[in-house]
Protein backbone atom coordinates (compact mmCIF):
# COMPACT_ATOMS: atom_id res chain seq x y z
CA UNK A 1 0.00 0.00 0.00
CA UNK A 2 2.90 2.50 1.24
CA UNK A 3 5.25 0.97 -1.60
CA UNK A 4 6.15 3.27 -4.68
CA UNK A 5 8.61 2.29 -7.45
CA UNK A 6 10.96 4.58 -8.36
CA UNK A 7 10.89 6.44 -12.14
CA UNK A 8 13.90 6.30 -13.54
CA UNK A 9 16.33 7.89 -11.96
CA UNK A 10 14.15 9.70 -9.67
CA UNK A 11 14.93 12.96 -10.51
CA UNK A 12 13.69 13.87 -14.45
CA UNK A 13 10.47 13.06 -15.90
CA UNK A 14 11.68 11.46 -19.75
CA UNK A 15 9.99 13.22 -22.80
CA UNK A 16 6.67 11.57 -23.79
CA UNK A 17 6.84 9.76 -20.17
CA UNK A 18 4.82 10.17 -17.45
CA UNK A 19 4.90 9.06 -13.23
CA UNK A 20 2.05 7.06 -12.59
CA UNK A 21 0.11 6.52 -9.90
CA UNK A 22 2.08 3.85 -8.31
CA UNK A 23 5.43 5.16 -9.33
CA UNK A 24 7.64 8.10 -7.65
CA UNK A 25 10.36 10.49 -7.99
CA UNK A 26 12.94 10.99 -5.29
CA UNK A 27 11.30 11.99 -1.67
CA UNK A 28 12.68 15.69 -1.73
CA UNK A 29 11.01 15.93 -5.27
CA UNK A 30 7.92 14.50 -4.02
CA UNK A 31 7.56 16.85 -1.45
CA UNK A 32 8.10 19.55 -3.70
CA UNK A 33 5.36 18.23 -5.77
CA UNK A 34 3.04 17.76 -2.67
CA UNK A 35 3.80 21.40 -1.61
CA UNK A 36 2.78 22.59 -4.90
CA UNK A 37 -0.27 20.29 -5.11
CA UNK A 38 -1.08 22.21 -1.28
CA UNK A 39 -0.95 25.71 -3.08
CA UNK A 40 -3.03 24.99 -5.95
CA UNK A 41 -6.05 23.93 -3.40
CA UNK A 42 -5.59 26.49 -1.10
CA UNK A 43 -7.18 29.28 -3.10
CA UNK A 44 -10.41 27.66 -3.75
CA UNK A 45 -10.61 25.36 -0.54
CA UNK A 46 -10.11 28.46 1.91
CA UNK A 47 -12.81 30.36 0.19
CA UNK A 48 -15.85 28.01 0.52
CA UNK A 49 -15.93 28.49 4.29
CA UNK A 50 -14.93 32.41 3.62
CA UNK A 51 -18.52 31.97 1.84
CA UNK A 52 -20.30 29.99 3.91
CA UNK A 53 -19.05 30.95 7.51
CA UNK A 54 -17.40 27.51 8.26
CA UNK A 55 -14.60 27.89 10.66
CA UNK A 56 -11.42 27.45 8.08
CA UNK A 57 -9.13 25.66 10.22
CA UNK A 58 -11.41 22.84 10.33
CA UNK A 59 -11.98 22.70 6.63
CA UNK A 60 -8.86 22.62 6.18
CA UNK A 61 -7.96 20.17 8.14
CA UNK A 62 -10.76 17.48 6.90
CA UNK A 63 -9.44 18.42 3.35
CA UNK A 64 -6.20 17.01 4.66
CA UNK A 65 -8.27 13.90 6.11
CA UNK A 66 -10.52 13.33 3.34
CA UNK A 67 -7.80 13.15 1.24
CA UNK A 68 -5.86 10.74 2.80
CA UNK A 69 -9.22 8.26 3.43
CA UNK A 70 -10.03 8.56 -0.43
CA UNK A 71 -6.45 7.34 -1.19
CA UNK A 72 -6.83 4.70 0.98
CA UNK A 73 -10.01 3.60 -0.41
CA UNK A 74 -9.15 4.04 -3.79
CA UNK A 75 -6.04 1.49 -2.90
CA UNK A 76 -3.21 4.55 -4.11
CA UNK A 77 -4.44 4.11 -8.19
CA UNK A 78 -6.37 7.13 -8.67
CA UNK A 79 -4.02 10.50 -7.57
CA UNK A 80 -6.92 13.23 -6.29
CA UNK A 81 -7.40 15.91 -3.64
CA UNK A 82 -10.17 16.57 -1.74
CA UNK A 83 -10.83 20.52 -1.38
CA UNK A 84 -13.69 22.29 -0.74
CA UNK A 85 -16.82 22.01 -3.19
CA UNK A 86 -18.75 24.77 -4.98
CA UNK A 87 -21.39 23.44 -5.40
CA UNK A 88 -22.69 23.32 -2.01
CA UNK A 89 -22.30 27.27 -1.49
CA UNK A 90 -26.02 28.19 -2.29
CA UNK A 91 -28.05 25.40 0.10
CA UNK A 92 -25.17 26.12 2.96
CA UNK A 93 -25.60 29.57 2.83
CA UNK A 94 -29.95 29.81 2.33
CA UNK A 95 -29.71 26.81 5.28
CA UNK A 96 -27.32 29.14 7.88
CA UNK A 97 -29.51 32.21 7.19
CA UNK A 98 -33.07 30.61 7.37
CA UNK A 99 -31.74 28.04 10.47
CA UNK A 100 -28.61 27.86 11.83
CA UNK A 101 -24.67 26.46 10.56
CA UNK A 102 -25.75 23.08 12.57
CA UNK A 103 -28.61 22.81 10.26
CA UNK A 104 -26.79 23.48 7.17
CA UNK A 105 -23.97 21.02 8.56
CA UNK A 106 -26.88 18.10 8.88
CA UNK A 107 -27.50 18.37 5.65
CA UNK A 108 -24.67 18.05 4.79
CA UNK A 109 -23.49 14.76 6.27
CA UNK A 110 -26.97 13.50 4.69
CA UNK A 111 -25.54 14.32 0.92
CA UNK A 112 -22.24 12.82 1.77
CA UNK A 113 -23.83 9.51 3.06
CA UNK A 114 -26.36 9.31 -0.21
CA UNK A 115 -23.07 9.86 -2.47
CA UNK A 116 -21.27 7.42 -0.69
CA UNK A 117 -23.89 4.89 -0.93
CA UNK A 118 -24.24 6.05 -4.73
CA UNK A 119 -20.89 4.90 -4.87
CA UNK A 120 -21.72 1.79 -3.57
CA UNK A 121 -24.17 1.16 -6.14
CA UNK A 122 -21.97 2.00 -8.74
CA UNK A 123 -19.28 -0.29 -7.79
CA UNK A 124 -21.46 -2.96 -8.42
CA UNK A 125 -23.56 -2.04 -11.31
CA UNK A 126 -21.12 0.64 -13.43
CA UNK A 127 -22.01 3.63 -14.68
CA UNK A 128 -24.29 3.42 -17.43
CA UNK A 129 -27.48 3.90 -15.71
CA UNK A 130 -25.83 7.71 -14.19
CA UNK A 131 -26.04 8.59 -18.32
CA UNK A 132 -29.71 7.38 -18.53
CA UNK A 133 -31.18 8.94 -15.29
CA UNK A 134 -29.16 12.52 -16.14
CA UNK A 135 -28.28 12.98 -19.81
CA UNK A 136 -26.02 15.62 -20.95
CA UNK A 137 -28.57 18.59 -21.01
CA UNK A 138 -29.80 17.91 -17.52
CA UNK A 139 -26.49 17.28 -15.55
CA UNK A 140 -25.36 20.57 -17.70
CA UNK A 141 -28.12 23.08 -16.89
CA UNK A 142 -27.69 21.54 -12.79
CA UNK A 143 -23.88 22.07 -13.02
CA UNK A 144 -24.25 25.52 -14.67
CA UNK A 145 -27.04 26.62 -12.47
CA UNK A 146 -25.08 26.03 -9.44
CA UNK A 147 -22.87 28.92 -10.50
CA UNK A 148 -25.39 31.11 -12.45
CA UNK A 149 -27.75 30.92 -9.35
CA UNK A 150 -24.74 32.43 -7.12
CA UNK A 151 -24.45 35.90 -9.14
CA UNK A 152 -26.31 38.14 -6.20
CA UNK A 153 -24.52 36.90 -3.62
CA UNK A 154 -21.27 37.50 -5.52
CA UNK A 155 -23.01 41.27 -6.59
CA UNK A 156 -23.30 41.73 -2.69
CA UNK A 157 -19.69 41.28 -1.82
CA UNK A 158 -18.79 43.38 -4.31
CA UNK A 159 -21.07 46.35 -3.74
CA UNK A 160 -18.97 46.14 -0.20
CA UNK A 161 -16.44 47.80 -1.70
CA UNK A 162 -15.95 48.49 -5.67
CA UNK A 163 -12.69 49.58 -5.83
CA UNK A 164 -10.92 46.45 -4.21
CA UNK A 165 -13.24 44.15 -6.22
CA UNK A 166 -12.25 45.44 -9.32
CA UNK A 167 -8.54 45.20 -8.25
CA UNK A 168 -9.46 41.38 -7.61
CA UNK A 169 -11.39 40.67 -10.75
CA UNK A 170 -8.83 41.99 -12.83
CA UNK A 171 -5.49 40.51 -11.40
CA UNK A 172 -7.12 37.10 -11.40
CA UNK A 173 -8.06 37.74 -15.48
CA UNK A 174 -4.38 39.16 -15.60
CA UNK A 175 -2.29 36.27 -14.13
CA UNK A 176 -4.31 34.21 -16.43
CA UNK A 177 -3.80 35.47 -19.64
CA UNK A 178 -0.20 36.61 -18.56
CA UNK A 179 0.89 33.50 -16.87
CA UNK A 180 0.81 29.71 -17.82
CA UNK A 181 1.70 26.23 -16.58
CA UNK A 182 1.60 26.61 -12.70
CA UNK A 183 1.20 30.40 -12.03
CA UNK A 184 -1.41 30.46 -13.91
CA UNK A 185 -3.05 27.94 -12.77
CA UNK A 186 -2.91 29.53 -9.40
CA UNK A 187 -4.38 32.59 -10.80
CA UNK A 188 -7.47 32.77 -8.21
CA UNK A 189 -4.38 32.89 -5.52
CA UNK A 190 -2.37 35.36 -6.54
CA UNK A 191 -5.70 37.75 -7.13
CA UNK A 192 -6.98 36.88 -3.72
CA UNK A 193 -3.01 38.02 -2.38
CA UNK A 194 -3.22 41.26 -4.74
CA UNK A 195 -6.67 42.15 -4.03
CA UNK A 196 -5.98 41.83 -0.25
CA UNK A 197 -2.31 44.04 -0.58
CA UNK A 198 -4.85 46.43 -2.12
CA UNK A 199 -7.35 46.71 0.60
CA UNK A 200 -4.82 46.98 3.15
CA UNK A 201 -4.03 49.93 1.62
CA UNK A 202 -7.59 51.20 1.97
CA UNK A 203 -7.97 50.40 5.86
CA UNK A 204 -10.01 47.76 4.57
CA UNK A 205 -8.15 44.51 6.77
CA UNK A 206 -8.70 44.26 10.57
CA UNK A 207 -6.01 42.11 12.24
CA UNK A 208 -7.58 41.65 15.53
CA UNK A 209 -8.27 38.03 14.92
CA UNK A 210 -4.90 36.89 13.61
CA UNK A 211 -3.01 38.97 16.25
CA UNK A 212 -4.85 37.22 19.06
CA UNK A 213 -4.90 34.00 17.74
CA UNK A 214 -2.33 31.68 18.97
CA UNK A 215 0.06 30.07 16.73
CA UNK A 216 -0.74 26.66 17.62
CA UNK A 217 -3.68 24.74 18.91
CA UNK A 218 -6.83 22.54 17.23
CA UNK A 219 -9.38 24.23 15.04
CA UNK A 220 -12.89 25.17 16.01
CA UNK A 221 -15.37 22.28 15.66
CA UNK A 222 -19.41 22.12 15.31
CA UNK A 223 -21.73 19.89 15.82
CA UNK A 224 -24.26 19.32 12.92
CA UNK A 225 -28.48 19.26 13.54
CA UNK A 226 -30.77 17.50 11.13
CA UNK A 227 -33.99 19.12 9.75
CA UNK A 228 -35.28 17.38 6.81
CA UNK A 229 -37.24 20.96 5.29
CA UNK A 230 -33.62 22.26 4.32
CA UNK A 231 -33.01 18.75 2.44
CA UNK A 232 -34.78 19.62 -1.08
CA UNK A 233 -32.01 21.97 -1.73
CA UNK A 234 -28.53 20.15 -0.80
CA UNK A 235 -30.26 16.35 -3.08
CA UNK A 236 -29.05 18.24 -6.47
CA UNK A 237 -25.46 18.86 -5.16
CA UNK A 238 -25.49 15.28 -5.63
CA UNK A 239 -25.45 15.18 -9.25
CA UNK A 240 -22.98 17.51 -9.78
CA UNK A 241 -20.58 15.96 -7.14
CA UNK A 242 -21.38 12.69 -9.18
CA UNK A 243 -20.40 14.71 -12.46
CA UNK A 244 -17.44 15.95 -11.27
CA UNK A 245 -15.93 12.62 -9.68
CA UNK A 246 -16.59 10.86 -13.43
CA UNK A 247 -15.18 13.50 -15.21
CA UNK A 248 -11.81 14.12 -12.72
CA UNK A 249 -11.65 10.12 -12.94
CA UNK A 250 -11.72 9.98 -16.58
CA UNK A 251 -9.12 12.34 -16.90
CA UNK A 252 -6.82 11.15 -14.71
CA UNK A 253 -7.20 8.00 -16.99
CA UNK A 254 -6.73 10.03 -20.13
CA UNK A 255 -3.41 11.27 -18.74
CA UNK A 256 -2.15 8.25 -17.73
CA UNK A 257 -3.40 6.14 -19.87
CA UNK A 258 -4.75 3.56 -18.14
CA UNK A 259 -8.56 2.62 -17.71
CA UNK A 260 -10.26 3.64 -14.05
CA UNK A 261 -13.73 3.07 -15.18
CA UNK A 262 -13.39 0.56 -11.97
CA UNK A 263 -12.60 2.94 -9.38
CA UNK A 264 -14.99 5.29 -10.22
CA UNK A 265 -17.28 3.77 -7.49
CA UNK A 266 -14.80 4.05 -5.02
CA UNK A 267 -13.87 7.17 -5.97
CA UNK A 268 -17.53 8.47 -5.06
CA UNK A 269 -18.17 6.64 -1.80
CA UNK A 270 -14.68 7.77 -0.57
CA UNK A 271 -15.86 11.41 -1.51
CA UNK A 272 -18.77 10.95 0.25
CA UNK A 273 -17.39 9.07 3.30
CA UNK A 274 -14.79 12.23 3.77
CA UNK A 275 -17.52 15.19 2.87
CA UNK A 276 -19.87 13.46 5.95
CA UNK A 277 -16.82 12.84 8.44
CA UNK A 278 -15.85 17.05 7.44
CA UNK A 279 -19.79 18.04 8.36
CA UNK A 280 -19.79 15.36 11.30
CA UNK A 281 -17.26 18.02 13.17
CA UNK A 282 -17.92 21.61 11.18
CA UNK A 283 -15.84 21.42 8.03
CA UNK A 284 -17.19 21.85 4.45
CA UNK A 285 -18.05 19.46 2.29
CA UNK A 286 -15.47 18.12 -0.36
CA UNK A 287 -15.24 16.87 -3.82
CA UNK A 288 -12.25 16.09 -6.30
CA UNK A 289 -9.99 19.02 -7.60
CA UNK A 290 -9.64 19.95 -11.14
CA UNK A 291 -7.03 22.92 -10.21
CA UNK A 292 -4.71 19.16 -8.90
CA UNK A 293 -5.45 17.55 -11.89
CA UNK A 294 -3.95 20.81 -13.67
CA UNK A 295 -0.77 20.54 -11.55
CA UNK A 296 -0.49 16.63 -12.55
CA UNK A 297 -0.99 17.90 -15.87
CA UNK A 298 1.80 20.59 -16.16
CA UNK A 299 3.82 18.29 -14.08
CA UNK A 300 3.61 15.02 -15.79
CA UNK A 301 3.56 13.57 -12.23
CA UNK A 302 0.81 11.54 -10.95
CA UNK A 303 2.07 9.72 -8.18
CA UNK A 304 -0.40 9.46 -4.86
CA UNK A 305 2.86 9.70 -2.58
CA UNK A 306 2.75 13.23 -3.86
CA UNK A 307 -0.93 13.09 -2.61
CA UNK A 308 -0.15 11.67 1.06
CA UNK A 309 2.50 14.94 1.32
CA UNK A 310 -0.86 17.37 0.09
CA UNK A 311 -2.51 15.39 2.65
CA UNK A 312 -0.42 15.52 5.81
CA UNK A 313 0.55 19.30 4.98
CA UNK A 314 -2.92 20.20 5.37
CA UNK A 315 -3.52 18.64 8.48
CA UNK A 316 -0.14 20.16 9.57
CA UNK A 317 -1.50 23.91 8.52
CA UNK A 318 -4.94 23.33 10.21
CA UNK A 319 -3.32 23.18 13.53
CA UNK A 320 -2.68 26.90 13.64
CA UNK A 321 -5.18 29.13 14.36
CA UNK A 322 -3.76 31.96 13.23
CA UNK A 323 -3.86 30.83 9.41
CA UNK A 324 -7.78 29.99 9.87
CA UNK A 325 -7.99 33.85 11.77
CA UNK A 326 -5.82 35.58 8.79
CA UNK A 327 -8.24 33.69 6.15
CA UNK A 328 -11.19 35.01 7.59
CA UNK A 329 -9.14 38.33 7.75
CA UNK A 330 -10.06 38.55 3.67
CA UNK A 331 -12.29 41.99 3.29
CA UNK A 332 -15.75 41.33 1.22
CA UNK A 333 -14.56 42.85 -1.64
CA UNK A 334 -11.85 40.54 -2.16
CA UNK A 335 -14.33 37.86 -2.13
CA UNK A 336 -16.77 40.16 -4.28
CA UNK A 337 -14.33 40.27 -6.84
CA UNK A 338 -12.74 36.71 -6.88
CA UNK A 339 -16.09 35.29 -6.64
CA UNK A 340 -17.17 36.77 -10.01
CA UNK A 341 -14.92 34.68 -11.64
CA UNK A 342 -15.43 32.10 -9.86
CA UNK A 343 -18.86 31.51 -10.08
CA UNK A 344 -18.93 32.54 -14.08
CA UNK A 345 -16.18 29.39 -14.37
CA UNK A 346 -18.92 26.92 -12.49
CA UNK A 347 -21.96 28.00 -15.00
CA UNK A 348 -19.20 27.85 -17.85
CA UNK A 349 -18.28 24.14 -16.72
CA UNK A 350 -21.87 23.31 -17.21
CA UNK A 351 -22.07 25.19 -20.61
CA UNK A 352 -18.99 22.63 -21.56
CA UNK A 353 -20.64 19.83 -20.65
CA UNK A 354 -23.55 20.52 -23.19
CA UNK A 355 -20.85 21.31 -25.86
CA UNK A 356 -18.21 18.51 -25.08
CA UNK A 357 -21.71 16.21 -25.25
CA UNK A 358 -22.63 17.66 -28.35
CA UNK A 359 -26.54 18.14 -26.93
CA UNK A 360 -28.70 19.24 -30.28
CA UNK A 361 -30.56 22.37 -29.22
CA UNK A 362 -32.25 21.61 -32.21
CA UNK A 363 -34.83 19.63 -30.06
CA UNK A 364 -37.04 21.23 -28.81
CA UNK A 365 -37.32 19.25 -25.94
CA UNK A 366 -33.49 20.16 -25.06
CA UNK A 367 -34.46 23.69 -25.22
CA UNK A 368 -36.99 23.32 -23.40
CA UNK A 369 -34.98 21.39 -20.56
CA UNK A 370 -32.29 23.82 -20.66
CA UNK A 371 -34.38 27.09 -21.41
CA UNK A 372 -37.07 26.98 -18.53
CA UNK A 373 -34.25 25.54 -15.84
CA UNK A 374 -31.98 28.33 -16.66
CA UNK A 375 -34.50 31.06 -16.06
CA UNK A 376 -36.04 28.88 -12.74
CA UNK A 377 -32.23 28.66 -11.53
CA UNK A 378 -31.15 32.06 -12.20
CA UNK A 379 -34.61 33.49 -10.83
CA UNK A 380 -34.05 31.34 -7.94
CA UNK A 381 -37.91 30.49 -7.67
CA UNK A 382 -38.52 29.21 -4.51
CA UNK A 383 -41.45 27.26 -3.47
CA UNK A 384 -42.72 26.67 0.39
CA UNK A 385 -44.42 23.29 0.19
CA UNK A 386 -45.65 22.90 4.28
CA UNK A 387 -42.42 24.12 5.63
CA UNK A 388 -39.94 21.93 3.01
CA UNK A 389 -38.31 24.57 1.14
CA UNK A 390 -37.45 23.81 -2.59
CA UNK A 391 -35.19 26.69 -3.94
CA UNK A 392 -34.34 27.73 -7.82
CA UNK A 393 -31.79 24.73 -8.17
CA UNK A 394 -33.62 22.45 -6.46
CA UNK A 395 -36.72 23.05 -8.75
CA UNK A 396 -34.76 22.72 -11.50
CA UNK A 397 -33.40 19.16 -10.72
Amino acid sequence: MFKWKLHGNGRTVEPGAVVGPKERLSWPITIGIGAQHVIAMFGATFLVPLLTGFPPSTTLLFSGIGTLLFLLITQNRVPSYLGSSFAFIAPIVAATQSHSMGVALGAVLITGVLLALVGLLVQFTGTRWITVLMPPVVMGSIVALIGFNLAPTAYDNFQQSTPTALVTLFAVILCTALFRGFLGRISVLLGVVIGYAFAATRGEVDLTAFNEAAWFGLPEFHSPEFNLSVLPMFLPVVFVLIAENVGHVKSVAQMTGTNLDNMIGRTLASDGIATALSATFGGSPTTTYGENIGVMSATRVYSTAAYWVAGLAAIALAMSPKIGALIFSIPAGVLGGVTFVLYGLIGIVGIRMWVESKVDFSSAKNQMTAGVALVVGIANVTWDFGGIIFNGIALVS
